[in-house]
């Protein structure tokens, strides 16, 4: 699946992709500044939690409440190695069966399983937003 939008256009692609995910496990690959924080913001908003949204750089996740369930949005900008991670108990949230919203998730490719959704990001030529999702 791919689609093509403006900032403008957010909110419906985010729901659009809520229907069309596999997995609680979205995996957001993009340059920096292509707009993946904003899409999870409005994909947390579309899940229908009314949490604020910021991007999680220095805290490296961030979590959302959804009525019984979380949200992890996880931000591996910042990580230089693995061990940091460790550190945090990636491990739990991995394991849980909580929604795991992941960006810059190459920094972590070998701790997660095969269950998960690929969304990549990129702008075109007029700054438009392309995404295309479980395409590796």
């Amino acid at each position: 699946m791919e689609i093509n939008y403006g900032i403008d256009e957010i909110e419906q692609v985010a729901k659009n992709l809520i229907k069309n995910v596999k997995t609680k496990t979205l995996l957001f690959y993009g340059d920096m500044g292509v707009g993946k924080t904003s899409l999870i913001k409005a994909l947390v908003k579309a899940f229908g939690s009314n949490d604020a949204v910021s991007s999680p750089s220095f805290s490296i996740v961030n979590e959302y409440k959804l009525g019984d369930e979380l949200i992890y949005h996880f931000d591996l900008y910042r990580i230089e190695d693995i061990e940091e991670l460790y550190n945090f108990g990636i491990e739990d949230y991995l394991d849980s069966n909580h929604w795991k919203l992941i960006e810059w998730p190459e920094k972590i490719k070998s701790l997660l399983d095969e269950n998960f959704d690929v969304i990549k990001l990129k702008l075109d030529k007029n700054n438009n937003r392309i995404i295309s999702l479980n395409k590796t």
